[in-house]
């Protein structure tokens, strides 16, 4: 099935996109025992052939298409971080088309490859999959989608890998109705040699993206940039 991306012409996208490869972390601090899979950093523009093929068909499932979204933001100052977890509390994300609970804020600071840790152990966990609906191969497309948004101060990214869970379980021989997908799939694929490219998705402050995060491999970053991002996230 692959990864799907939403847009109407190559211009809405055009310059915000760039395409790479993965590796294992290896020796990088921070990371889970070496294992995890984190870009390569050889980005190129996204074509526009290449982005063609990414466009989802009217039998495509909206559970697993990628959409990007925007939300106007209250002016805050640099620094103010309670600000913006505040605002993103007391937002209705996308006008009432999103449900309002809010699953997580999350303070980023700048120059991270990948920004998601590990609560338990305070490592990075590179390119993985949630679990919160915990569904099983079989269903796993059916999982809810989840909404973030970019309240700044900086730019952010969103990482993506273009195989889906499922293509990654399959080539494992893990494709039984009764299994449970995992990162440790996805590590395990890259540590065997399969392909697996990346999107690179720049989201500016009030930008943002509805993603079916439990079965794409994925991840944020702040690669790159000089300032802190709070990203807020919604699970649809």
């Amino acid at each position: 099935m692959g990864l799907w991306l939403q847009f109407d012409q190559f211009s809405d996208i055009q310059g915000r996109i760039e395409i790479g490869h993965v590796r294992q972390a290896g020796d990088a601090p921070g990371y889970d025992d070496g294992v995890a899979v984190v870009p390569r950093e050889d980005w190129k523009p996204l074509s526009d052939d290449e982005a063609d093929r990414l466009r989802p068909d009217d039998a495509t499932p909206t559970s697993v298409v990628i959409e990007l979204v925007a939300q106007p933001l209250p002016v805050f100052a640099f620094a103010d971080l309670q600000g913006r977890v505040d605002a993103a509390t007391a937002l209705d994300p996308l006008e009432g088309h999103w449900p309002r609970r809010r699953l997580a804020c999350t303070a980023s600071r700048p120059g991270r490859l990948t920004s998601t840790e590990d609560s338990t152990t305070g490592h990075r966990i590179g390119l993985h999959v949630d679990n919160f609906d915990r569904l099983p191969y079989p269903a796993r497309q059916n999982s809810r989608r989840r909404l973030c948004l970019n309240l700044g101060p900086g730019t952010r990214y969103l990482l993506v890998g273009d195989r889906d869970i499922k293509e990654i379980c399959r080539a494992l021989g893990c494709d039984q109705d009764g299994y449970y997908p995992h990162t440790d799939d996805l590590r395990r694929y890259v540590a065997d040699g399969h392909p697996l490219r990346c999107l690179r998705i720049r989201l500016d402050p009030g930008e943002g993206y509805i993603a079916p995060t439990e079965f794409l491999p994925h991840d944020g970053s702040t690669s790159g940039e000089e300032a802190w991002s709070l990203a807020a996230f919604w699970l649809g």
